[in-house]
């Protein structure tokens, strides 16, 4: 490695913005909070860059596996951190931002991806196997994580009783590690698809593997801090706008999801669809899969009352979601129809948030 690959964008901005949250200025001023957005968003580009050098090594579906994990970590970090210090007030906060993360996955990283590649190539072709093995896994943890909580009786109200908060949580993780077995050890093939030039394939050394990593856990860690401390900030603007504050799980998850979505819409455009899903659907699957267990073992410890069942609205917009991404993956190849489908589905969503 030389030094002058050192001075390059995805290395100066991440540290840029370390310098500067720690500075404290974040916070003092819409001058200050707009710079801090910049890098922010300097980050979540400099995130998937080391993300790419990383899964260009370790190959897939390890490479996305690798970055799923990262945003899921963050995520949750987010959640927990926000939640400890909300208190009663951040009940509803890790329902909000799961069903969020999922809603911008499922219907916009996936509509985007799938109408990029049906703009630019007509069809794009993929593994079915692979989106059936996310789907039964994904659809069975949304059930029992956001709808079922409405639907028992052991407490009033949309929660669950310590005891069932524990079994799916369990349930959860069980679900989720027989999947990464299936992805990367018995049926790895499901979530790949040959290249036509493997010889043409950028292979980085080890060394600058090693330091894209490290990069890539920085600027994910910058990313949730400037975030968390962009929040009040963001709350005080979903209040000005007069919107519902569930509105600010939305834009949280939004933030998270960038340097996941970003990743995936460019694979979409380099005729790689297959890395586009397992990038999309293993980050829906590890947002549910693991954020709640996690979330549920801190509101359990801190004894913090966690709202996690949907009302009869947003269960019907999750249904719709799942079902039309159920629909649109089904053949195995893609077209802008399924791509403006799922868009328009995010467009309800977003708009039934701001206008219940």
């Amino acid at each position: 490695m030389r030094l002058k690959d050192f001075l390059h964008y995805t290395t100066i901005i991440p540290v840029m913005a370390v310098l500067y949250y720690f500075s404290g200025l974040t916070g003092s001023g819409v001058l200050y909070d707009v710079i801090a957005g910049l890098l922010l968003t300097g980050s979540v580009l400099s995130a998937v860059h080391h993300a790419e050098v990383v899964a260009h090594k370790v190959g897939e579906p390890f490479g996305t596996i690798i970055l799923a994990l990262c945003i899921t970590i963050i995520e949750v970090a987010l959640i927990i951190s926000l939640m400890v210090a909300g208190g009663d007030q951040a009940i509803t906060l890790a329902r909000d931002t799961v069903f969020a993360a999922v809603m911008l996955i499922l219907n916009g990283i996936l509509g985007i991806c799938i109408l990029v590649g049906g703009v630019k190539y007509y069809e794009q072709f993929f593994a079915r196997t692979s989106a059936t093995t996310y789907l039964v896994s994904i659809v069975s943890i949304l059930v029992l994580t956001l709808v079922l909580p409405s639907f028992t009786s052991s407490v009033n109200g949309p929660f669950y009783n310590e005891a069932q908060l524990t079994f799916v949580s369990i349930a959860c993780l069980v679900i989720y590690g027989v999947f990464l077995m299936v992805q990367t050890v018995r049926h790895r093939n499901y979530f790949i698809i040959p290249e036509e030039h493997p010889e043409e394939l950028y292979i980085p050394s080890f060394t600058k593997t090693l330091i894209s990593f490290v990069f890539l856990v920085i600027c994910l860690g910058i990313v949730v801090l400037m975030a968390k401390s962009l929040s009040t900030t963001i709350e005080n603007m979903v209040q000005s706008m007069g919107a519902p504050k569930s509105l600010v799980g939305v834009i949280i998850a939004a933030v998270v999801l960038l340097p996941e979505g970003v990743a995936a819409i460019r694979a979409a455009r380099n005729n790689q669809i297959q890395s586009s899903l397992n990038l999309a659907l293993g980050s829906a699957l590890a947002s549910i899969g693991l954020t709640i267990p996690a979330v549920s073992v801190v509101c359990i410890m801190y004894d913090i009352p966690l709202v996690l069942g949907l009302d009869k609205k947003d269960i019907i917009l999750l249904s719709l979601s799942v079902f039309i991404v159920m629909l649109s993956l089904s053949r195995g190849k893609t077209n802008i129809l399924y791509g403006t489908v799922l868009l328009v589905n995010l467009a309800a969503y977003i708009f039934t948030v701001i206008v219940p």
